[in-house]
C-alpha cells in the first residue's frame, strides 16, 4: 500500500475552492500515492464527489486525515484541524503566516511539516507552482466583471443611431498580476484604460496591454523594486506627490480598482475619503486588498458600500473564490507541481531534499518548529503569545537570481 495524500473540504465558509481536481488526482496515483478526497470537498468548485471517484480517489470522511502522509489545503488548517493531523505529515497550502502567528505556532506544535505555497520563489523552475499568479490572475479578472456589475452604465463605446454611449474610464491601481489580468479584461470590454504602480517595469506592461500609465517618474520611483520584482515600500514625500496626481485623475474615472500590496504589510492606502467624494454618482470602486485592511478609506470587508455621493466600493472577500470552479483547477496544478518534486520517482514516496531552493523557500514549520527565514528563531510559545502583533520588518525571502532565459517578475505593487 502506497503513502497517502487527502484533499479535505475546506472549513471557511468563504472559501469554495479545492486542492485538487480529477486531472490532479489521476497524476497524484502516477506519482504512486493513494488519494482519499474528503466527500463534498469539491462541491462549491462543480467537481463532484463521482467525478474524484471515477479519476482513481477514494471518497472519505474528515477523520481520513489522520491517515495521511500529505494534506492538500486551499487555507492553512486551524488549531482544532490540526488535533486530527499525524507528527510529521507535510501539509501544503495557502498559510497566509504574516500577520496569524498563533497559526503558525499551531502548525508547529502539531508537529506537522507545514509549505506555504505563497512563498514559491520566482523562478522559471518554479512557474508552475506559482500559486500567487495563478489565483491573483482570476482575481484581477473577476474585480473587472463585479465592477461592471455594479456600473450601471455600458462599458464599451457604443455608436448608435440614437446616439453614442462613451466608453467607461477605467482606472488600475497597482499593476502586479491582477492588475494586468483587470486592464486586460478591461480593455477586452472596450473601457479606457490607465494604471499606475511604483514599479518602473510596470510602464512598459501597461503599455503592451493597451494602457496609458500614470506616475510621477522621479529618481525614487526608478529604483522603486526589489531584487525579487516586488514593491518597495515609497517615502512619505513620494507617496504624497503620487497621491495628489492620483487624486485628479481619479475625480474623473468611472471605475477604480485597486490591486496594491506589499509583502509581509498592511495595504497602503492608496484612496482617501475625499477623492472617492470627487468621485461622480454610479462611479465603482474594486479594493482587492481589502482582506489586508485594504487601499481605499471605507470599503468593508465582504460588503458593498454605497457612499453620501453616490459611489459603491466593492470589497467581496476571496475574490479568486469567486471564480471557484476555474480557480481550483489552477491551484491544484501548482500544488502537483509542487508535489511531484518532492518524490523519489525510483521509490514512489514522498523524500523532502531540505536543501531543495523550492524546499527552503516554502518550509514553515518542520520537526515542532518554525523554519522559515520570516520566522525562525521564534520559538512556538513565543509566537503565540504575540498573536496580534504583525511582525513590522518581517520580509519574504528573496528570490534567488534568475536566469537570464527566466520570465519578467510578475511581482510587483499590485496583488502578486
Amino acid at each position: 500500500m502506497g503513502q497517502t495524500v487527502f484533499i479535505p473540504r475546506e472549513l471557511d465558509a468563504n472559501e469554495p475552492r479545492v486542492a485538487a481536481s480529477p486531472d490532479t488526482v489521476k497524476r497524484l496515483a502516477g506519482l504512486g500515492f493513494d488519494v482519499t478526497v474528503e466527500a463534498g470537498a469539491g462541491t462549491a468548485s462543480r467537481i463532484p464527489d463521482e467525478e474524484f471517484a471515477k479519476a482513481g480517489a477514494a471518497i472519505g470522511k474528515a477523520g481520513d486525515v489522520a491517515k495521511a502522509d500529505v494534506v492538500l489545503k486551499v487555507r492553512r488548517p486551524g488549531e482544532a484541524e490540526l488535533k486530527a493531523y499525524r507528527p510529521g505529515t507535510a501539509v501544503i497550502a495557502i498559510m497566509d503566516p504574516y500577520g496569524n502567528d498563533a497559526g503558525v505556532a499551531a502548525l508547529a506544535s502539531a508537529g506537522v511539516t507545514a509549505f506555504s505555497m505563497e512563498f514559491m520563489p520566482r523562478i522559471t523552475r518554479a512557474q508552475s507552482m506559482d500559486v500567487l499568479s495563478s489565483q491573483a490572475n482570476l482575481a484581477g479578472y473577476q474585480a473587472v466583471i463585479d465592477a461592471a456589475s455594479e456600473y450601471d452604465r455600458a462599458l464599451p463605446m457604443m455608436m448608435t443611431a440614437a446616439g453614442t454611449v462613451p466608453a467607461a474610464k477605467v482606472f488600475i491601481m497597482g499593476v502586479g498580476v491582477a492588475g494586468l489580468q483587470a486592464i486586460a479584461t478591461a480593455r477586452r470590454l472596450g473601457a479606457v484604460v490607465t494604471a499606475t504602480d511604483v514599479r518602473p517595469a510596470a510602464k512598459e506592461q501597461v503599455a503592451s496591454l493597451g494602457a496609458k500609465f500614470l506616475a510621477i517618474e522621479d529618481e525614487e520611483f526608478k529604483a522603486a523594486e526589489t531584487a525579487g520584482g516586488y514593491a518597495k515600500e515609497m517615502s512619505k514625500e513620494y507617496q504624497a506627490k503620487q497621491a495628489a496626481l492620483t487624486a485628479e485623475h481619479i475625480a474623473k474615472q468611472d471605475i477604480v480598482i485597486t490591486a496594491a500590496l506589499i509583502p509581509g504589510r498592511p495595504a497602503p492606502k492608496l484612496v482617501s475619503a475625499a477623492m472617492v467624494a470627487s468621485m461622480k454618482p454610479g462611479s465603482v470602486i474594486v479594493d482587492l486588498a481589502v482582506e489586508r485592511g485594504g487601499n481605499v478609506e471605507g470599503a468593508a470587508s465582504g460588503q458593498v458600500v454605497t457612499t453620501a455621493n453616490g459611489v459603491k466600493i466593492v470589497g467581496h472577500l476571496n475574490v479568486p473564490g469567486r471564480v471557484a470552479a476555474s480557480a481550483s483547477l489552477l491551484y491544484a496544478r501548482n500544488l502537483f507541481a509542487f508535489v511531484e518534486t518532492l518524490v523519489d520517482k525510483a521509490t514512489k514516496t514522498l523524500a523532502i531534499n531540505r536543501d531543495d531552493e523550492l524546499v527552503k523557500a516554502t518550509m514553515l514549520t518542520d520537526g515542532g518548529q518554525v523554519v522559515h527565514p520570516a520566522f525562525a528563531g521564534k520559538p512556538a510559545m513565543m509566537i503565540a503569545s504575540s498573536e496580534h502583533a504583525r511582525p513590522a520588518a518581517a520580509k519574504k525571502p528573496a528570490a534567488p537570481k534568475k536566469p537570464a532565459a527566466a520570465r519578467k517578475p510578475k511581482t510587483s505593487g499590485g496583488i502578486a
